[in-house]
């Protein structure tokens, strides 16, 4: 394979390309091809942006239908016959189902650009400046969203220019299984003296992808949504990698029967892995005046026709949403056996996650990594997240076949035992 341009040209803050060296050059669901011919299955999905497969013919139909007609690309924020069908799916096919009433703010195209305007948006309305956040969560790189990620390596590379406006409290979990992190929260809302400047919300992911898969539970999502209501504080759920049906649910934060203030969608959003996001929020946050928050490419014409096509396909019923959570239990009881085996070999391991976003914890960096490489030699993409990069991280196509899922799954086991025995 030739990559020295490749290696020559390319910045070295390049990451994916370290893990996988290859070159890729076409995909199908949840399989990858490289210039050699040899096929990979995929356990990465973009990261969590493919949550409907590679080139989805159903997607790639509409995309085409629509740039044969020289339907419109670009059009800033126009009024355009595509942004019209992708608004009335969203209310008709998501939102009207759920009994969700939002506006939506198309900010820019990606998740970084709809954090921003999430946070800056609750401050617009709250007249308050500071945003609580969590540990281990990440929210994005640009400056505002930086301030509200936890991760020191991106943190770090500011050029030494501070992060700020957010403050940090602990997620569920972080001090232990016995203790409820929002005691904390709520002591601190009530003491004058303890220093928390009163929010004008709270970010939160209700599943941590990057920092580990760290799954928030249900009663501590309902009671902060109730913490936010006595206290006055908007309640933003970061969903761009958890939502679009990634932990079995359209929104990851129906599992907990709450209704955010404010939503952040990416990733998936577009179902293509073309760039798009938006923000959702409750009409009466809607305090923008015009151009306020804009950007050349808010809104894409191509992304609303994929994803419009999307949610009449997958989620004008509940039979994808229970065939995600099918597949999940397949992968939840592989990844516990995978667990189990590396506990019986000595190696501390534990198995999380909600819906196909799991991962096994191995509690060190090196370990994950040693899983992960041996993995890519035998035909899987999957990488690992967490502080460290602890934790060995599935998040395959939703729409990934039983038998690319299961000799997905083969491969892993089999890697872990190849890397670690």
């Amino acid at each position: 394979m030739q990559t020295q341009i490749l290696e020559r040209m390319e910045s070295d803050v390049r990451t994916y390309s370290r893990s996988f060296p290859v070159v890729f050059t076409k995909a199908q669901n949840a399989r990858l091809t490289d210039e050699t011919g040899r096929e990979y299955i995929d356990f990465l999905a973009g990261a969590g942006t493919l949550n409907y497969g590679h080139n989805n013919p159903h997607l790639k139909q509409a995309l085409v239908d629509y740039l044969a007609t020289d339907g419109i690309i670009h059009g800033l924020d126009f009024w355009t016959a595509a942004k019209r069908d992708y608004l009335e799916t969203l209310e008709e096919v998501i939102l009207k189902p759920r009994g969700l009433d939002y506006k939506v703010h198309l900010p820019g195209p990606t998740g970084t650009n709809a954090v921003e305007a999430a946070i800056r948006l609750a401050r617009v309305a709250k007249g308050r400046h500071n945003i609580v956040t969590f540990t281990n969560g990440f929210h994005g790189v640009t400056m505002g969203a930086l301030a509200t990620t936890g991760n020191r390596k991106f943190r770090e590379a500011t050029g030494g220019i501070p992060t700020q406006g957010a403050s940090f409290l602990p997620f569920d979990g972080y001090m232990g299984s016995e203790t409820d992190t929002l005691d904390y929260f709520e002591k601190l809302l009530g003491d004058k003296s303890g220093g928390l400047d009163v929010p004008a919300g709270v970010i939160v992911e209700t599943v941590q992808g990057e920092g580990g898969i760290n799954v928030a539970g249900l009663e501590w999502l309902k009671r902060l949504e109730k913490i936010c209501r006595d206290h006055d504080i908007l309640l933003i759920i970061d969903d761009i990698q958890a939502g679009c049906g990634r932990t079995g649910k359209f929104f990851s934060f129906e599992h907990a029967g709450i209704t955010p203030d404010i939503v952040t969608n990416s990733k998936s959003l577009s179902a293509f892995g073309l760039p798009f996001a938006h923000v959702l929020m409750r009409p009466e946050l809607d305090k923008w005046k015009p151009g306020q928050y804009n950007g050349t490419f808010r809104g894409f014409n191509l992304a609303f026709v994929t994803a419009a096509a999307a949610m009449r396909k997958y989620w004008s019923d509940d039979t994808f949403e229970r065939d995600v959570q099918r597949k999940a239990r397949i992968v939840e009881e592989r990844f516990q056996k995978i667990a189990a085996w590396l506990n019986d070999k000595g190696y501390t391991a534990s198995e999380r996650g909600r819906g196909l976003m799991r991962g096994i914890d191995v509690e060190n960096g090196e370990v994950a990594d040693k899983i992960t490489g041996k993995a890519f030699e035998n035909g899987l993409v999957i990488e690992t997240s967490g502080q460290d990069g602890e934790v060995v991280k599935c998040l395959c196509p939703l729409t990934i076949t039983d038998e690319d899922l299961l000799e997905g799954l083969d491969i892993l086991e089999r890697s872990t035992h190849e890397a670690l025995s």
